[in-house]
């Protein structure tokens, strides 16, 4: 068992509350002394009540899935004996109403774009199992309920 740990940190400093004209920035910290500035989407919360600049949960749900994969990706590919130079993934997610008409992020789909270099590639049919099994192992999207589909190219 691991255990994974974030403080968020939110302060009114002085604004009014009830109003629901407060800041809705914050701060995510993490173990290894990463500060990221956070806030709620602008999508839902207009600014400048929301800091458009600074990742909402939304958005690092999406990075989170598709920084798993990734990971996943490579670990395999490596065992596999393929060298990968590059990844990257455009990934998007999709607010919805889901089964229970409730507002949640319903799609996750990512779209990687993988160099490799040496002397053994994979095949188109490779890479799409390769895919699959990253889809597998990767304890985010072993995680969640929404659906995480992988558009690779």
């Amino acid at each position: 068992m691991h255990r994974y740990e974030a403080k968020i940190t939110w302060n009114r400093n002085g604004a009014a509350f009830t109003d629901r004209k407060y800041s809705r920035g914050h701060e995510w910290a993490f173990d290894g002394g990463v500060k990221v500035p956070a806030s709620s989407s602008p999508a839902a919360v207009r600014p400048p009540f929301s800091i458009a600049e600074a990742v909402d949960p939304e958005e690092a749900l999406v990075a989170a899935a598709s920084s798993c994969h990734m990971l996943s990706f490579l670990w395999l590919a490596a065992k596999q004996g393929l060298v990968v130079d590059s990844y990257e993934d455009k990934a998007f997610g999709v607010m919805d109403k889901n089964e229970k008409g409730k507002e949640a992020i319903t799609r996750i789909t990512l779209r990687p774009k993988i160099q490799f270099s040496g002397e053994k590639m994979p095949s188109p049919s490779e890479l799409d199992a390769l895919h699959h099994a990253a889809h597998e192992e990767c304890y985010i999207a072993n995680s969640i309920k929404s659906e995480v589909v992988v558009e690779a190219g």
